[in-house]
């Protein structure tokens, strides 16, 4: 059953925007966490049922004053959604984007979800973690993202763990690529990254990383609908029996499955061979 209050971080776009949209559309009241006033415009503009609330997830005050504005609750849900993607050679890239990677990505998830565990509580909620295929299948020059997302699936499981107690299900979203425009920032911030690289370290990868440059074009091209992850999370907040884990999308279920059965070996010779074709 759709009911309750929801929130939602990173919603201005991508799959935090479509779940607002989902969501709302589905009975609950929609919370959703943007960055900038136009962008929570935009959503009030397509569904009046969603309300925008500015959310900087690595602004303690912003978090504060979301919690505020839920107050004691009851909370039915928190999407844990906002995240960004930084990508380069580990060898190279500068530890203050690592930095601001883990900022976004981990703590600033757990920060929200420190701040509205008690309405949820309350309200015998659930919590939807949103990481990624990326979290347990390294490509090359995407370290810091996939160890972050890494880092929100362990946080995850033990989350769902820990709160057990409570009946507090925590289910974790992993999709593939989906047409979003973290892809889109992720080509300009490899182009910002590559531009920030050491010379040495610029020339050392150059070939590698022009074809990193063109595979996240081509799969922002080639892409699926948000729409598949919102569905996830809809399913994870409202089902009798909710997955533990969602992994979304074909080709996200298709390397999943190749780098649980395939040896280490294999597996790193088929990653290389993607990388160059």
């Amino acid at each position: 059953m759709a009911s309750g209050t929801v929130v939602i971080t990173g919603a201005s776009t991508g799959i935090g925007r479509a779940t607002a949209l989902r969501l709302a559309a589905a009975g609950f009241a929609v919370l959703a966490g943007v960055r900038r006033e136009e962008d929570g415009a935009a959503l009030r503009a397509d569904d009046h049922r969603i309300e925008p609330v500015r959310v900087d997830v690595t602004d303690a005050g912003q978090i504060a004053a979301l919690a505020a504005r839920v107050g004691n609750g009851p909370l039915a849900g928190l999407v844990n959604n906002a995240g960004i993607a930084v990508a380069g050679p580990l060898e190279g890239v500068p530890i203050d984007l690592v930095r601001r990677q883990y900022e976004v990505n981990v703590f600033g998830l757990l920060a929200v979800t420190q701040a509205l565990l008690e309405p949820i509580r309350s309200g015998q909620g659930r919590i939807v973690n949103i990481g990624s295929i990326g979290g347990r299948i390294n490509t090359p020059f995407v370290g810091p993202y996939s160890s972050s997302k890494a880092a929100v699936r362990s946080l995850s499981a033990a989350l769902r763990r820990e709160l057990r107690p409570w009946e507090i299900h925590v289910a974790l979203v992993e999709p593939g690529a989906l047409d979003t425009p973290i892809w889109r920032k992720g080509e300009e911030g490899a182009q910002e990254t590559i531009g920030a690289l050491p010379d040495r370290v610029r020339t050392l990868y150059a070939r590698p990383l022009d074809a990193l440059v063109a595979a996240t074009r081509r799969i922002a091209a080639n892409a699926s609908s948000p729409d598949e992850a919102a569905q996830a999370v809809e399913h994870a907040l409202t089902a009798d029996r909710p997955r533990a884990i969602y992994t979304v999308g074909r080709e996200a279920r298709i390397q999943g499955a190749l780098h649980h059965v395939l040896p280490a070996r294999t597996f790193d010779a088929l990653v290389a061979r993607a990388m160059k074709s």
